[in-house]
């Protein structure tokens, strides 16, 4: 394996890919040698679990080349990786458990649009087995690591998601977040992890994890470059009964910004990473209108999750492999999977009626802010330390990211630098469902990049509290 890096070296944009490829400086098949050479390049550290051999790489995109009207395309010859929990017709989809693994039939919709808009497929990305973890350690495969070096987990579960992205091999990857799978990664990697709303990407051809929260998700170096897969990726499917609609675009204007009091914020006893979130908050503060708002509603749904029935729903999936073939499993997830099995429906429809509460205070929220800004993670640990103690660990990572798809909302992690010991920090954009341009508007500020209005259909008043179809 290559030596560790300590920090993201981006590669090109979609931007640059696509003008690389208009202009004849590059073409598809000069990327695909290229992208083939840098994962080569890597060895075994840990990113991919799959990967299309450099020939048959380069045969793809000559064939993308051939297609009538290929450079109109809005992401020709661009590649990407997908988290191998997704389905690619051909591929042996794993979720990093080799007696689970199966060979898929079909492509999952969200990877087909991006293949018929002329991406160029790569390969599948390492994963926490069966999507369960947010920490990158629960695999029987090469362990990953962080860009930022010093045995700094990757996070997870899309943790080789993140990493392609973050080492320059792809300007994007697909990903899936169900309690922070998108964003955790991405803050320990230096990249943009975006996480929709619930039902804008179809999950059809996703192995669920928990299925009533499942997202998929994007990885990317930049807000230009997620818009720009965003728009290829979203669409109504009616296989999937989570579906939905794109909500408005943002209008203009200013942006109302949510704090949380300092006293809410929890760092975990890692003062660096305390200093440098609140020098960010500063500096947010010079230039928004900022709201105070309390945490406490969003931390108190978040304790659902893992303290409660919802851990239940990743035995529908896995509940007969579970029984059949236990030592199959990793013993972290085999555990996790096990301890579902002590919920009732009693504690089903409490857990849903304390939620629905929790959703009437936080839905009160929006009308006094459009976008929540908290850490994406209070602290940072290194692999050894997540061995040590492996639930601990993965509860602190999910702290600020567990109850978003819990409230059905939407999250950006946004890269910000490092701390003065030279670890990653992060900022997570929180908005309510349906509000997704509206964050990405406020990422763009925040990372001081260039964004255009986007097309679409005009501006509506949405009511957060109104909302909520098919939560």
């Amino acid at each position: 394996m290559a030596d560790a890096l300590h920090g993201p070296s981006i590669g090109p944009s979609v931007a640059e890919v696509l003008a690389s490829h208009a202009g004849g400086t590059g073409s598809p098949a000069k990327t695909a040698a290229r992208v083939a050479d840098a994962i080569a390049a890597r060895g075994d550290d840990g990113t991919w679990l799959s990967t299309v051999p450099r020939e048959q790489l380069i045969a793809a995109a000559e064939a993308i080349e051939q297609r009538p009207g290929a450079r109109t395309l809005p992401l020709y010859g661009v590649p990407f990786g997908v988290k191998d929990s997704i389905d690619v017709r051909g591929v042996r989809t794993t979720l990093a458990c080799p007696d689970y693994s199966y060979v898929a039939s079909a492509t999952a919709p969200s990877v087909q649009r991006l293949l018929d808009a002329g991406a160029l497929y790569v390969g599948k990305t390492s994963l926490d087995q069966f999507a369960t973890g947010l920490n990158g350690t629960r695999t029987p495969y090469t362990v990953p690591r962080s860009v930022y070096g010093g045995d700094m987990i990757s996070g997870g579960s899309s943790s080789g998601s993140a990493l392609a992205v973050a080492l320059g091999q792809v300007p994007f990857a697909v990903a899936t977040d169900t309690a922070g799978s998108g964003r955790v990664p991405a803050a320990l990697n230096g990249v943009v992890g975006f996480k929709p709303s619930r039902g804008l990407i179809s999950t059809v051809g996703l192995v669920p994890a928990c299925k009533s929260l499942d997202c998929i998700s994007v990885m990317a170096g930049s807000i230009d470059d997620v818009d720009r897969v965003l728009d290829v990726m979203v669409g109504r499917d009616d296989r999937d009964p989570w579906s939905r609609d794109r909500g408005p675009r943002f209008p203009g204007g200013p942006i109302r910004v949510g704090l949380p009091p300092e006293s809410e914020l929890d760092f975990f006893g890692d003062d660096e990473m305390r200093r440098a979130h609140l020098a960010f908050r500063r500096n947010l503060s010079r230039t928004a209108t900022v709201v105070e708002v309390s945490l406490q509603p969003f931390l108190s749904a978040g304790s659902l999750l893992y303290q409660g029935p919802w851990v239940a729903e990743r035995l529908v999936e896995f509940g007969d492999f579970l029984a059949g073939q236990p030592e199959s499993i990793h013993p972290v997830v085999r555990e996790i999977l096990r301890s579902g099995h002590g919920y009732t429906a009693v504690d089903a429809f409490t857990a849903l009626q304390r939620l629905q509460e929790l959703k009437a205070v936080v839905g009160r929220v929006w009308q006094h802010i459009d976008v929540l800004v908290v850490p994406t993670i209070g602290t940072t640990f290194t692999v050894d330390e997540v061995l040590a103690a492996p639930v601990d660990c993965n509860t602190v990572l999910g702290h600020y990211t567990h109850f978003g798809n819990l409230l059905d909302l939407l999250g950006a992690a946004l890269p910000l630098g490092v701390t003065a010991d030279g670890r990653p920090y992060s900022a997570m954009l929180l908005g309510a469902a349906l509000t997704d341009d509206t964050v990405l508007a406020l990422a763009a500020q925040i990372l001081d990049e260039p964004r255009t209005p986007q097309p679409g259909p005009p501006s509506l008043s949405v009511n957060p509290l109104t909302a909520e179809e098919h939560l």
